[in-house]
């Protein structure tokens, strides 16, 4: 039998101040995607689901924007939003 799912709390702050980290270590940085990253695998998949390309406004193209130019006001907000969500659910 499958055991039940919970995710440990997340403080929104910790959630907004550890994004760039993450970002980064995924590879998704100002100077580009490095190749064999997580990132390169990711957009890799995505190039070959979208026959080619990686669309405009998509997961990797969107987390390469953060990388490169950081987290808008409204990024940080609605992250730190999703924190609290899940912190509110354990």
């Amino acid at each position: 039998a499958l055991g039940t799912l919970v995710a440990p709390p997340v403080s929104p702050v910790l959630a907004v101040g550890a994004a760039p980290m993450v970002l980064g270590a995924m590879s998704f940085t100002s100077a580009g995607i490095a190749a064999s990253s997580i990132a390169a695998k990711m957009m890799s998949a995505a190039a070959i689901a979208n026959g080619g390309g990686v669309a405009a406004g998509g997961l990797v193209a969107t987390l390469q924007s953060a990388g490169a130019a950081g987290l808008s006001v409204t990024s940080k907000i609605l992250l730190g939003l999703t924190g609290s969500g899940v912190q509110g659910l354990s």
